[in-house]
Formats: C-alpha cells, structure tokens, sequence
C-alpha cells in the first residue's frame, strides 16, 4: 500500500514537471494535449450543466447586431435611423433603452449564455435560437406570443432592415438560451478568421467595413 502510494506521489510529480515545467517541444505537446482534455471533457461539460444550456459560450458571426461604434456608438443617432423598424412592433426609444446590449453586438464578440425558460424571457432580450442554418443565430426579441400553451418568439436582428423569414414564429424548442453578458469583444476573430475565405464578399471583414 505504501509503494503504490510513493509510485502515484512519484507519477504525479513527474507529470507536473512535464505539464508545467518541461519547456522541451515533448513537454509544450503534453502540455496542449491536457489543456485541450481538461477544457473538452471537463470544463465545458461543468459549464453546460451550471448554465443549463449546450452553448454556454457563442461567437457572435455576423453584423446583424451591430450598431456603428458599438460600445462607444452614440445610441440617440442609431436609434433616430431605426426608429420606424421598432414602431412597427410597439416599440419606443425609451424601451429600447431598458434593453440588454441597447448599443449592439459586433462581430467577433464572444457572449456567454445561460438556459432560459421561455415564460421568463422578455421582449428585448437576446436569444439564441436554432434555425435554417448552420449555426445558430444571434437576435433580439421583438414580439412574444403563446399558442396553446406554447410561447412563439418573433426577433430582429438590430442592424438588419427587416426580419428574416425564418424569426417571424420561432418555437420555443428552437431557443438555445439567453445572452446575459459580453465575455469578451472581438476575441472570437481568433476562431472566425479561419471561415472567412468561404462567405461572401458582402459578409467578410470587419463592420464597420461592411
């Protein structure tokens, strides 16, 4: 009993020099090798059970949601050159200001979501949902309605002209979960520069180059 608990003393000690300290090209490779293990099979399967939900971190992938300036846009001029949109769905300056992300999301900025309840969530809110595309979309709700029990969401996304089809009545078994605060902006060019090469002309780069 007492070898084998030596032999793991032993073990483990070797381990941490090779993770930690061996600064050789074996030592970096180990050491990439347990991070990737450690954030695939234990980080993230603890940040899906305390979020509730299978993205507990999303990239935002488009400017749809973006304002011109974003953080430091001046939110009274974006707002008098969308006004009519939000009017059209009951919705003032003075809401859009109680609004979470009232000044947009850019593209690139890495949003960390939470599970929500479709009864919990409200007009203004930012949402993940699943639809006819590859990944999921990123968009504010604008209208909530229920039918037979069931809560149909309606969203925009903030710098697009009107919606697309597919927002218009979205189920909430589509609802991936809620935006609820902003990890970090532009952090996730670092992912989404390697599938720039394959959008269209119209949706690479930066947005304020768009």
């Amino acid at each position: 009993m007492k070898n084998s608990k030596k032999r793991f003393k032993e073990f483990l000690k070797k381990f941490w020099f090779v993770v930690w300290k061996d600064e050789s090209l074996k030592g970096w490779l180990i050491s990439i090798l347990f991070l990737f293990v450690v954030i695939k099979l234990i980080f993230f399967p603890l940040l899906n059970l305390v979020t509730g939900t299978v993205l507990p971190l999303a990239i935002v992938e488009s400017c749809s949601m973006y304002h011109e300036g974003t953080l430091f846009s001046d939110f009274d001029s974006w707002y008098e050159s969308h006004d009519d949109k939000y009017n059209n769905f009951m919705i003032n300056q003075l809401d859009f200001q109680e609004f979470p992300f009232k000044r947009g999301l850019n593209k690139g900025d890495i949003l960390f979501i939470v599970g929500a309840k479709p009864e919990k969530l409200e007009k203004g809110d930012i949402i993940i949902f699943e639809a006819s595309q590859s990944n999921p979309i990123i968009h504010r709700i604008i209208e909530i309605n229920e039918n037979e029990g069931e809560y149909i969401f309606s969203t925009i996304g903030d710098n697009n002209d009107g919606q697309l089809t597919f927002e218009k009545e979205i189920s909430e078994n589509k609802i991936v979960g809620k935006a609820v605060f902003r990890v970090s902006p532009y952090l996730g060019w670092v992912k989404l520069i390697f599938f720039e090469g394959n959008k269209p002309i119209s949706e690479k780069g930066f947005c304020d180059e768009n």
